[in-house]
């Protein structure tokens, strides 16, 4: 069985006030180094067999951090990258919320393309493939996959059954760990969510 931790990346200044996509230059700040810093000591026993990052600077931040406890350099998946926010990308939460389009995101995102960016759906397929693909390469290993909110919970919708437009419903917070077990000839199990 290949056990798969995905750790959301720890917050920075922004987390929560604004929608920072894949801008470059976001990363975690004092608060957030301490934060992963916590996170990698709850992480800290047996060595996994890879630790794969998002390529986004406040994620390859986290697991860098996360890895120390291991000597382990983190490699980049560019499948479990933020999604492609597009224009919507950098604008504040609150700017957002106030769009017609917001009602649409948060109740029925399989209808959305972010303008000059990539849908859901797009997103959840090259996540869930790049989480398959690290889970084929190490069928016996844990594997710690750091990667982002929306990223995660598509993750997670798609190995619990939930239809894309309830994705929203799960919660992932920053610097959280989800446990998802991905055994050869069985179903897929989320072992825990949020840890």
């Amino acid at each position: 069985m290949a056990r798969i931790l995905l750790v959301r990346h720890a917050p920075t200044p922004e987390t929560g006030t604004k929608l920072t996509g894949r801008l470059p230059g976001v990363g975690l700040g004092p608060r957030g180094v301490t934060i992963a810093e916590a996170t990698a000591d709850r992480l800290a026993g047996p060595a996994p067999a890879a630790i794969a990052t998002s390529p986004v600077q406040r994620c390859a931040e986290t697991a860098a951090i996360v890895g120390r406890p291991h000597a382990m350099q983190p490699e980049v998946e560019p499948g479990v990258e933020e999604i492609d926010f597009g224009r919507w990308q950098g604008r504040t939460l609150n700017s957002l919320s106030k769009l017609k389009a917001w009602e649409t995101v948060q109740q029925t995102p399989s209808r959305f393309r972010f303008p000059d960016g990539e849908t859901f759906a797009e997103a959840q397929l090259r996540s869930v493939d790049a989480i398959e693909r690290l889970a084929a390469a190490h069928r016996k290993g844990t594997v710690i996959v750091c990667s982002h909110a929306d990223v995660i919970k598509l993750v997670l919708a798609h190995y619990l059954g939930t239809p894309l437009d309830l994705f929203q419903r799960l919660d992932v917070r920053p610097a959280s760990v989800s446990e998802l077990g991905l055994h050869p000839g069985r179903g897929p199990q989320v072992v825990s969510m949020n840890v």
